[in-house]
């Protein structure tokens, strides 16, 4: 097939940079345009000065250029307004990574309607949407700790502690942010309120069928720069083996999300697409860990996931990404 033709809104970013890195080395991508109303005009590797010798190309002011799949970086509340307000080729496919489609009540927007595109959850409708909501870090991180028990119907009341490094609240400044205030440091942000668990509850009563179980979550600001570890803890009646036969058996044909054997840690998935899960169970307890990078896996990377299955190629395409360990 001919190289699909990508058009980046927003890419000056945390998450539109991660998106540049992994579509100037996609091998069936030409990118299109990579619009920034901020730093038009300006080289791409002034601003992510990590592409110098990638790109000679600039940030544009506008989005002229033919494409066939516009991402959305920007800002939540953001997509919505650019839609409203900008003139969008009707074969011109949308991923959008902010929160703005995710739910079900807000997913149409004119003529178009979103798909959430959790793969694990949806890879067969995504194949043949034209729209996808991408979803967020920790809903990503959480739900794929939790769909297995789900779709078994037989998930009760969770309790969710996550951590995620500073790149998750964006390049905004605000205090939480700066480096005398985070280093050294860590704190508790949006207790039981994330914005998040408005999609974790649609996904779960989704495979299940049924109203999803309560998910009580704390999150965390954590003094690191980038990845999500979160452990959910809750009621599970039968042997840590056959939790582990359920989540290797539910997992074997998704190619980014893996059952570890071992204890995980941050540092196996950071700047890649994967999602490492690690079970331990106590009682009746059964703790599910989850570890992610919060801008590839959480954001730009399960975008090009999603944008593979959109366009019929191997999901995996341009993700065979290498974990910085050392």
């Amino acid at each position: 097939m001919s190289n699909i033709k990508v058009g980046i809104m927003g890419a000056a970013g945390y998450t539109g940079g991660e998106l540049l890195r992994l579509l100037l080395h996609h091998p069936q991508v030409e990118l299109a345009f990579a619009h920034s109303k901020s730093n038009a005009g300006n080289p791409i590797a002034s601003i992510h000065r990590d592409l110098s010798g990638d790109t000679d190309m600039r940030f544009s002011s506008d989005h002229q250029a033919d494409a066939d799949v516009w991402f959305l970086c920007v800002g939540h509340g953001e997509a919505r307004a650019l839609l409203e307000s900008t003139t969008v080729p009707d074969h011109v496919r949308i991923i959008d990574l902010s929160h703005d489609f995710r739910l079900a009540a807000h997913a149409k927007h004119a003529q178009r309607s979103f798909t959430y595109g959790l793969t694990e959850l949806n890879r067969e409708l995504i194949r043949s949407s034209s729209n996808i909501a991408n979803p967020g870090c920790f809903a990503t991180a959480i739900q794929l700790s939790l769909l297995p028990l789900a779709q078994a119907g037989i998930l009760q009341t969770v309790h969710v502690t996550g951590i995620t490094g500073a790149t998750g609240a964006g390049q905004s400044l605000q205090t939480s942010l700066h480096f005398p205030w985070r280093a050294n440091n860590i704190s508790a942000y949006k207790t039981l309120t994330h914005q998040h668990l408005g999609e974790i509850g649609q996904s779960l009563a989704q495979i299940s069928g049924n109203e999803a179980p309560s998910v009580h979550f704390i999150p965390w600001r954590g003094d690191f720069t980038r990845g999500i570890f979160s452990s959910a803890c809750t009621t599970f009646e039968g042997s840590l083996e056959e939790a582990r036969e359920m989540y290797a058996g539910f997992y074997a044909s998704h190619p980014f999300t893996h059952l570890s054997p071992d204890p995980i840690d941050l540092k196996q998935v950071v700047n890649t697409n994967k999602c490492l899960l690690f079970l331990e169970k106590q009682g009746n307890q059964l703790v599910i860990h989850a570890a992610i990078d919060n801008l590839l896996k959480g954001a730009a990377g399960q975008a090009v996931q999603n944008m593979n299955l959109m366009f019929g190629l191997d999901e995996t395409c341009g993700l065979q990404l290498k974990a910085n360990f050392f």
